[in-house]
């Protein structure tokens, strides 16, 4: 139990790092060789901290897949999938998260809840696209809530 209380308050104190500003761009300074990728689950992470999900996992992987933030909004597991580009020109971001991506993460998804015996809380799916031009110090988000949904008998 005291295990797991020090595990979320190191949470919380890594979510306020996240937060401040300062933090963020030391960050960044000591890591510039960061990918795409990661600086849009960053970006993604920031997001949903400031919109006052909780973030519990980053980036969890099993044996079925991989998905990037599980969060908690309310009670509500949150399993979000995170799509970063430059441009739209190949498509929007979130075009790329497509039935079989959706498929997996919802593999991936119950495997998590039930390994965690969440099996009977509330879940969604959210996908936060993340368009960031080489020009831009800024990138642009959109966040799709219950993006997709669980097939039937899936759990």
């Amino acid at each position: 139990m005291i295990r797991s209380q020090l595990k979320t308050r190191f949470r919380a104190q890594t979510n306020r790092l996240l937060l401040n500003p300062l933090f963020t761009g030391l960050f960044d300074l000591f890591l510039p060789a960061r990918s795409l990728g990661d600086k849009g689950e960053l970006c993604a992470e920031r997001f949903l901290l400031r919109q006052g999900l909780v973030v519990v996992d980053r980036s969890y992987q099993n044996s079925i897949g991989e998905i990037d933030l599980i969060a908690v909004d309310d009670r509500t597991v949150v399993f979000v999938e995170v799509k970063t580009r430059t441009t739209d020109s190949a498509g929007a971001p979130e075009e790329a998260v497509d039935d079989t991506k959706q498929e997996k993460i919802v593999r991936t998804a119950t495997s998590y809840l039930k390994h965690h015996d969440l099996l009977n809380c509330r879940s969604r799916f959210d996908v936060i696209a993340v368009t960031w031009p080489p020009t831009h110090r800024e990138p642009s988000i959109k966040h799709f809530r219950d993006a997709f949904s669980v097939p039937e008998n899936t759990w």
